[in-house]
């Protein structure tokens, strides 16, 4: 199996699901034997295909004389494919694009299909494909969806919430292939010592406004670091939420919807390992690799439960809670492009239902003078601010706590105003959109 053919099957296979795209991707590439170089292609592919997909989809009904949208999904994946080659990636030579995807065709769907994938990749050339023209007659917002290939309801929703120039500037970072975010374990050295060392100061890294956290479009040079417990893989968004929290030695905190996990390390080591920290959730596989983390950073105050978010009552009264709530995730498009093809407005409500149930029972747990730490990868009002204005309502005994923790600046404004940073997607280099309120709960 090629790198081409992985990413067919990895296409096929994430379509009608529900599991994320790189699961997937991980997941048949440990079944394959291909060497570092066709690994990164098969997930360049597969990251390309999904996030250009209306734009390629938009061409090739350009060129294909059958209604694309009633193809065959793996005659769909195969053209997308080679159109995302021929179009967006230089390095691959045309013949190269256009011949292995012929054979993808003649291998799945017979020599008749492979023949009509060769008429139609062979017609689309850069020379081709006219987009100005094409989309000359259309709608400003239909233009923009195929131009920036994402979903046109939701465009509607970010232009009027955040403007046109916002709105373009998050599309444009979605559709860019991501940086790396690492952290770096403060239990075992200094950011300074560890960017110092000449053992992977060489690779290209560029240092966040989140001091543990730099980003890197190398991955293959840190996977040293990664094993030993001197990084973690974490988008500096994340961090911003436990800052905000700034959880302190000895402290007690409860971190619902915990899993991977990646918060609740972090805070350990905010913590300096001394306290405790009970992270529940309802998978018990990820949450098995939240203690192999762990174990692997040096952590041990961690203590994982599996268990629905909704009801757990912990032993021990937590003095802050962190609720990583499940949401859209409209910020983090850019590293999990199927979304944008799979969100709807139904979704969105039900998951504002859940965030409410979740919030209300958070808010039972805590002691007079807790704090909620409520977080989202969502850039949507309804899932943050909204969400935070409806709960408040809801809970008079709870009030915005504008304490900055150990937030740097630019950060340190908002905390300081309302308690709540929003982070949107093409903001700040490399920082992914999400959202994150203090919460503080006053005696009655």
């Amino acid at each position: 199996m090629n790198a081409r053919e992985a990413a067919l099957k990895a296409l096929q296979a994430i379509e009608p699901g529900k599991e994320k795209s790189d699961r997937i991707v991980h997941a048949i590439l440990d079944r394959a034997t291909m060497n570092r170089q066709d690994r990164a292609l098969t997930t360049e592919l597969v990251n390309g295909v999904l996030r250009m997909r209306k734009k390629i989809d938009f061409i090739i009904s350009k060129f294909y004389h059958h209604r694309f949208e009633k193809a065959a999904p793996v005659l769909q994946n195969i053209l997308r494919l080679g159109v995302y080659q021929l179009l967006f990636l230089e390095k691959i030579p045309e013949w190269a694009a256009v011949s292995e995807c012929v054979d993808l065709a003649r291998k799945y769907k017979g020599e008749r299909m492979a023949k009509l994938v060769n008429g139609v990749l062979r017609k689309i050339t850069p020379d081709n494909v006219v987009m100005d023209e094409w989309l000359k007659g259309c709608e400003d917002m239909e233009r923009l969806s195929v131009q920036y290939s994402h979903p046109e309801w939701l465009i509607n929703r970010w232009n009027a919430v955040y403007g046109r120039e916002t709105t373009l500037a998050s599309m444009t970072y979605n559709n860019h292939a991501p940086l790396f975010g690492f952290r770096i374990n403060t239990l075992k050295q200094t950011p300074d010592e560890f960017l110092a060392d000449p053992a992977h100061s060489s690779f290209p890294q560029e240092r966040c406004l989140t001091g543990n956290f730099f980003l890197s479009k190398e991955f293959a040079g840190f996977e040293a670091c990664l094993k030993s417990g001197k990084l973690t893989v974490q988008n500096p968004t994340q961090g911003v939420a436990c800052l905000l929290l700034n959880p302190v030695p000895e402290s007690r905190v409860l971190d619902l919807c915990a899993a991977p996990g990646g918060k609740a390390t972090f805070m350990a080591e905010l913590m300096q390992n001394k306290g405790s920290i009970t992270a529940v959730d309802r998978s018990s596989e990820k949450l098995e690799k939240t203690r192999q983390h762990a174990v692997e950073l040096g952590i041990t105050i961690i203590k994982t439960i599996c268990a629905d978010a909704r009801s757990f009552v912990p032993e021990e009264t937590p003095q802050a809670v962190l609720l990583d709530a499940p949401c859209t995730g409209t910020g983090v498009l850019q590293k999990r492009a199927e979304l944008r093809w799979k969100l709807s407005m139904e979704m969105l409500q039900e998951l504002v239902t859940l965030q409410r149930e979740l919030l209300d029972h958070a808010a039972s747990i805590l002691p007079v003078n807790g704090i909620l730490l409520y977080a989202t990868c969502s850039i949507e009002p309804e899932e943050n601010e909204l969400q935070i204005e409806a709960f408040l309502r809801r809970h008079p005994e709870f009030s915005r706590d504008t304490s900055c923790g150990s937030l740097p600046e630019p950060f340190r404004m908002s905390a300081a105003e309302k308690g709540s940073i929003l982070t949107l997607p093409g903001e700040l280099p490399g920082f992914d959109g999400g959202f994150a309120q203090r919460l503080r709960k006053n005696a009655r």
